[in-house]
């Protein structure tokens, strides 16, 4: 007869999960980490909340799970942009094309306020993954609740670049108006 598998408990679990996430070399999803805790998925939800509450720098992307062991950027922006959902590869290609980094998406909706997702894309292939989970998962772009209006966080290595990028934004059409 199999042997059955040992719950992770409390702050053991959060220390196990903490040590994984540092071990990584890639994003790990919440769903693999509960099965091998033997937890709910949504037990691990809560874990990184209160990891998150120790000061412990967890990002929640569309791959999985990150701790961020330091600040990679020297430069970050938040900017204001407006396009069909049909360009959002296109803004999101013309970015990663200059070594910034999307980390997230901002939209203020009128009954639930300000929601914020991760993206943390940084090059075409991610880029390509999330177009495509978006595609798959048959979900909308947070953009489309706002029409077209939203915020992103973008990263990059130096000042001249944050600059040429928004240049780029504005050149091709996806700054706000207003915020050009």
């Amino acid at each position: 007869m199999g042997q059955e598998k040992k719950k992770l408990l409390g702050s053991t679990r959060r220390k196990w999960l903490l040590n994984k996430l540092q071990a990584a070399a890639s994003p790990l999803k919440g769903s693999e980490l509960a099965e091998e805790a033997n937890v709910s998925r949504q037990v691990i939800v809560g874990d990184v909340t209160l990891l998150k509450a120790e000061q412990h720098p967890i990002i929640a992307t569309s791959e999985g799970y990150v701790l961020q062991q330091h600040p990679a950027y020297s430069v970050e922006r938040i900017v204001a942009c407006q396009h069909a959902p049909e360009r959002t590869e296109e803004e999101l290609q013309l970015l990663v094309d200059l070594g910034v980094t999307v980390k997230d998406v901002r939209v203020e909706h009128p009954v639930y306020g300000q929601i914020t997702a991760s993206i943390m894309v940084s090059s075409r292939r991610e880029v390509k993954k999330f177009i495509e989970r978006i595609a798959n998962s048959n979900a909308g772009y947070l953009s489309e609740l706002t029409d077209g209006i939203h915020l992103h966080t973008l990263a990059a290595n130096d000042e001249s670049i944050m600059k040429e990028a928004i240049n780029l934004l504005s050149h091709h059409g996806f700054l706000v108006p207003e915020w050009d």
